[in-house]
């Protein structure tokens, strides 16, 4: 998927939406995103001033954008009608940090898949090596259901 199909399944928008490309998707089991780290991110300009670093609450965010493409896809949720809301984060890592020119791979399994809680397996990888892991439980909402 490019960015054009992305933009179609995900509602977020700049300067939020975290996901430049699908690598892989096998619909009901596993997703492979990814997102070029640019220096021209807005949270780099205080995330820290002289030494830029990813901010890990974006990569957990990126990698949920990621599995929330894939329970779009699997559940067969109507396109612009779901949005995916985090649940919950367990066993979240940061074990290396991520720097502008950095391509973040991210690859998400599916533990369990239903609309009102999936649960998901992600990592997320820079030139191979893991830089941050975390199981993510997210829920099909719908957009009427998020407006005030």
């Amino acid at each position: 998927m490019d960015i054009r199909e992305i933009m179609e399944v995900l509602p977020h928008r700049y300067p939020i939406l975290l996901v430049d490309k699908i690598l892989e998707i096998q619909i009901g089991k596993r997703i492979v995103g990814l997102k070029n780290v640019s220096i021209n991110e807005p949270y780099f300009q205080g995330h820290f001033p002289g030494f830029p670093l990813m901010p890990g609450v974006y990569i957990l965010e990126a990698m949920a954008q990621v599995g929330g493409i894939l329970m779009i896809k699997s559940l067969g949720l109507e396109i612009g009608k779901y949005a995916i809301v985090f649940a919950g984060i367990d066993e979240a890592r940061f074990k290396k940090p991520i720097y502008p020119g950095d391509q973040l791979i991210m690859e998400l399994e599916v533990v369990s898949l239903k609309r009102t809680l999936s649960k998901m397996k992600g990592k997320a990888t820079v030139d191979g090596q893991v830089v941050a892991e975390a199981v993510l439980y997210a829920a099909a909402r719908e957009l009427k259901e998020l407006k005030r």
